[in-house]
């Protein structure tokens, strides 16, 4: 017991804790502006969720992270495929997507299994198949990823949300890359992503740019493969001024809150963007909830959220690094991949950076499932240092 303690790591505990108190405090400070007890509760329901995540995090921690491993990640992958099968047959649509069944987002849930079952099949190389040795690196264990991170995927896209979506691809590629699975193909298959996204963002600006033809837009919505509320959002990204008062509203608005904080902030509840409604309350308490931090903070405050979240990655990081066996560095490294995503892709997303897309940022947005889920990974991670050093 006292040699586990000793490898605790304080520094991403501390910092998971410090985080959710920011997240608790600047719900309260977004919801306080808006009308109803469902908007005034929310940071109670942060807090509470928060509490259950704490409990569920220190079960993962203490119990070593192999056995999780061994017993939990193949039927956490299976649960987590039929949850998306489950709720796209009868999951409540909101804002057009079938993404919640009852009170969670299976999408979320799925990440972690998903992350779970790679560092289970990847790190454990040194299995045999009747009677041979099974190395899954190279070429034959990317075509195993093929079906076991895309059928996930698959279903999540035609809920659809291709922000969570998109969110898993860094994890993966980390998870894999570190686990030596064809790595000159893994980095074809980013070139190609990359090039494919600016191939993208070029036809719709080509579509949309001041005096293209009918006959150009037409032809490129019928071949760009986005949904009509996607490709708003990648226009509005390249032509933030023509859409100033409709769906570029909520990025216009992000940069005025974020703009105005200054350096110190306008204090605590203060921040006159969100008191005074021009961040919808759809999206203040949630997608953009750095924008009304940032505002009351300023300049300081931001630098000291992303610090937190830095020293979070860190710890994630070394873990990764001090781990003895492989499944236990790429558990670490997709956990840890999965929250640096969400937190680059949320914040960029508020200052410009890049298109609108709805990924929380964890522990500071209010979103039950997403919460559990980045705890209960953090809870693994913490499994991982706790449990390096003994031998099963």
């Amino acid at each position: 017991m006292w040699s586990r303690l000793r490898r605790f790591n304080w520094i991403s505990f501390l910092a998971m804790l410090a985080l959710v108190a920011v997240g608790t405090l600047a719900i309260w400070s977004a919801g306080s502006a808006r009308e109803g007890e469902v908007f005034h509760g929310m940071w109670k329901a942060h807090l509470q969720t928060a509490a259950f995540g704490l409990a569920l995090y220190f079960a993962l921690a203490w119990t070593d992270y192999r056995r999780i491993l061994d017993w939990g990640a193949l039927p956490a992958y299976l649960v987590a495929v039929a949850l998306l099968v489950v709720v796209l047959a009868v999951g409540s649509s909101v804002y057009g997507g079938r993404r919640w069944l009852w009170f969670f987002q299976p999408s979320e849930v799925a990440k972690l299994g998903v992350l779970m079952m790679l560092a289970q099949v990847y790190g454990r190389l040194d299995r045999t198949f009747r009677g041979r040795a099974c190395d899954l690196g190279g070429f034959a264990g990317f075509l195993l990823a093929i079906p076991l991170v895309g059928l996930p995927c698959l279903l999540i896209l035609l809920e659809p949300d291709l922000g969570t979506a998109l969110a898993l691809v860094p994890a993966v590629i980390a998870v894999l890359f570190a686990a030596g699975v064809w790595r000159k193909g893994l980095a074809a298959l980013l070139a190609l992503g990359g090039l494919a996204a600016l191939l993208l963002l070029g036809a719709v600006y080509e579509a949309e740019k001041p005096g293209a033809s009918a006959e150009t837009q037409a032809r490129v919505h019928r071949l760009v493969p986005l949904k009509p509320h996607q490709y708003r959002r990648v226009k509005t990204f390249l032509f933030p001024q023509a859409e100033r008062t409709g769906a570029g509203w909520n990025g216009d608005q992000a940069l005025i809150a974020i703009g105005t904080g200054g350096w110190s902030g306008k204090g605590f509840c203060r921040g006159e963007t969100n008191r005074l409604k021009y961040l919808p309350p759809s999206v203040s308490m949630n997608d953009f909830i750095f924008c009304v931090y940032a505002e009351e903070t300023g300049y300081r405050g931001s630098l000291a959220l992303l610090a937190l979240f830095a020293a979070l990655c860190a710890a994630g990081v070394w873990t990764a690094w001090r781990a003895v066996d492989v499944r236990g560095r790429l558990l670490a490294l997709g956990v840890t991949t999965l929250v640096f995503a969400h937190v680059f892709v949320n914040i960029a997303m508020s200052i410009g950076l890049l298109p609108i897309t709805g990924l929380p940022l964890p522990f500071i947005s209010s979103g039950r499932t997403f919460l559990v889920v980045v705890m209960a990974g953090l809870g693994l991670t913490q499994s991982v240092s706790m449990h390096r050093e003994e031998i099963r």
